[in-house]
């Protein structure tokens, strides 16, 4: 969430940071307009509250005196002010509503380091690590060479749970979790991270303060009885640890990962991506999650898309970083950077990892502050990073591993993990 403090100071700057995401800047007016009745109501409220007071010593006066016809002239006068400052009062919380209601649909605004567009065209690549995977045979795609293997079921998976579903079997299904445990292992072990493994249903508040809700419920999963939610990304639970709290500056950089399954609708997707695993409605994931403070998130940005690409590196899988633009750029984001992988399948890239800083957007909504060192408090800055998509990664790892036999390698840092050198 924006700050409504800085908003008013400087609408022409939240607009023109509109603009440039692809958003109409009307909201903005409508927010100020809000703004500034509910600014006149909350004056009324503190005049009529002093004039009460005022009443009260009047009334305690008329009594001393024993007049008792002032007194009850009065005290009907108090009444009828208490009147209007709570139906004031009521007109005060409804405007808030009212104002909460617009800013939780307002953006957050883009760094200025990134490059200004109104899509994926305006991208920029920033660095690219190995190259594109050369074979001396016709490679075939995962959606393919899967179910040739006989360890890819997405025939069985839509029987069970139509469309965008997949089983897999024994050393496929074991690779799977092998690369969940060397993630969590590389990003505890080596990069200083705090394992978690938190719920995968949270409450409509939850999603709010993430930055999920209101504008992608359509993309949730809701279980309409309870009104709790299937959760996305580990992100959403990660990022609202510390609501509400207040943590200490020689507490920060707190880091958190964690594995979840993750669940998405994918209602604006429909005809992308339609075969095989890259968009699936149930994927898993290990997120990475940084809480720090303002002066330092641009530089944790840097150290935790590197977690990410670090994953990349051992696994020997082709990747580039790819800068997004205002205009690709996700809602609760001011600065993203997207690792993507080559998939011979595509004979392109394909985004596997998203990593971003939201600054204190998500800490705003949710309350999440320190106490610096001077005393005072401020609002934390929140990052979070894919790393990295798991099936997404084993989807990498079977086209670029293949075999001229139809086998798949095991990359040599997941043998210990998987017991296994070859699939099947």
């Amino acid at each position: 969430m924006i700050d409504i403090k800085a908003l008013r100071k400087d609408p022409d700057f939240f607009k023109d940071a509109l603009k440039k995401r692809g958003y109409e800047v009307e909201i903005i007016d409508e927010v100020l307009k809000i703004d500034k009745e509910w600014r006149d109501v909350t004056t009324k409220i503190n005049e009529l509250r002093a004039k009460r007071n005022e009443i009260s010593k009047e009334v305690a006066k008329a009594k001393r005196e024993k007049d008792e016809d002032k007194t009850k002239a009065l005290m009907e006068e108090g009444k009828e002010v208490g009147k209007k400052i709570k139906e004031l009062e009521d007109k005060k919380r409804e405007l808030e509503e009212k104002q909460k209601q617009l800013l939780l649909r307002i953006p957050n605004v883009p760094h200025e380091s990134v490059p200004v567009g109104e899509d994926e065209t305006y991208n920029v690549e920033i660095r690219k690590w190995g190259q594109p995977t050369e074979f001396d045979f016709e490679p075939k795609a995962h959606w393919d060479l899967g179910p040739e293997l006989g360890l890819l079921d997405i025939e069985r998976a839509g029987k069970l749970s139509g469309s965008r579903f997949v089983i897999l079997y024994s050393k496929l299904a074991k690779l799977e979790r092998a690369l969940i445990n060397f993630m969590l292992d590389l990003h505890t072990k080596e990069h200083g991270y705090i394992e978690v493994a938190p719920p995968h249903l949270v409450k409509r508040e939850t999603m709010t303060w993430s930055g999920q809700l209101p504008k992608f419920e359509e993309e949730a999963y809701n279980t309409k009885k309870d009104d709790l939610f299937l959760i996305p990304t580990a992100e959403v639970p990660l990022v609202n640890l510390h609501a509400g709290e207040v943590l200490r500056e020689d507490d920060l950089p707190l880091k958190y990962v964690a594995y979840t399954p993750c669940y998405r609708r994918e209602a604006g997707s429909y005809g992308k991506d339609v075969r095989g695993m890259i968009r699936n409605h149930q994927f898993d994931k290990v997120e990475l999650v940084w809480y720090t403070t303002p002066g330092k998130s641009y530089e944790a940005l840097e150290t935790l898309t590197s977690h990410a690409e670090e994953v990349l590196k051992r696994l020997k899988l082709p990747y580039r970083v790819i800068l997004l633009s205002t205009g690709d750029m996700g809602f609760t984001a001011s600065k993203t950077y997207d690792i993507e992988v080559w998939l011979p399948s595509y004979n392109a890239y394909k985004e596997i990892s998203s990593c971003s800083n939201t600054e204190s957007f998500q800490a705003r909504r949710s309350n999440t502050r320190y106490r610096r060192k001077d005393g005072k408090l401020d609002f934390v800055h929140t990052l979070n990073g894919s790393g990295l998509a798991v099936g997404r990664t084993l989807v990498a790892i079977m086209e670029n591993y293949q075999q001229p036999d139809g086998s798949i390698k095991v990359p040599d840092v997941l043998v210990p993990y998987t017991g296994f050198e070859v699939i099947p």
